[in-house]
């Protein structure tokens, strides 16, 4: 019974952790030198929370949750390629943190673990990015790939292809965007996570 109760507690809190971060996703910011329609927000961080607490599959059921209370929300405007997306990133993300946070239960291997997830995904978010997203554009919004390269010229003098928008905008975006929530986890996990597991008790 109390295994159960525990259970219980957790798939609560998972959902609650998935839901605040579907909310996170509404308050974004623009970033300078980077495209206008890529905005910055932390809704990373319940997902990375859940992950490091409860591991990295039922982290990933937050993310699942944080997409789906999104997409009930505000409807999909990229014909769900964009939360595709999203989701696939923040899987990976919180997975390969909470992994290695698993197997080494110090400060140092969480450290390590957020280290190596940030670099990873944003390596991800290229391929992302160049699989589904901008192809999306420019077939489906009829957005020609020189008329992004122009924006993100725009946004950044120095870019003048698809390569260099990539490799010097989007992936440092993606670094900046995850490193924040990397340096948020390191503050508050520790502090939060006793008083939610003395709550699960």
């Amino acid at each position: 019974m109390k295994n159960k109760r525990l259970n219980t507690k957790a798939m609560i809190m998972i959902s609650m952790l998935g839901a605040i971060a579907a909310l996170l996703m509404f308050f974004e910011l623009s970033v300078p030198f980077i495209l206008p329609f890529i905005k910055l927000d932390i809704s990373e961080l319940p997902v990375m929370l859940s992950g490091f607490l409860f591991g990295p599959l039922l982290g990933a059921l937050s993310a699942v949750i944080k997409i789906a209370i999104k997409l009930i929300i505000k409807p999909t405007s990229t014909m769900y390629v964009g939360e595709l997306s999203n989701l696939i990133l923040s899987i990976v993300y919180q997975g390969v943190a909470a992994a290695i946070y698993r197997h080494f239960k110090t400060k140092k291997g969480a450290m390590i673990g957020l280290a190596v997830s940030t670099l990873t995904t944003s390596v991800l978010s290229i391929v992302s990015n160049v699989l589904f997203i901008f192809p999306f554009y420019v077939n489906v919004m009829k957005l020609p790939m020189a008329a992004i390269v122009g924006m993100a010229h725009k946004a950044a003098p120095w870019v003048n292809d698809a390569t260099t928008m990539f490799l010097t905008t989007i992936f440092p975006f993606n670094i900046l965007k995850f490193g924040i929530v990397s340096i948020l986890t390191l503050l508050i996990y520790k502090p939060l996570s006793r008083v939610i597991k003395k709550n699960m008790q």
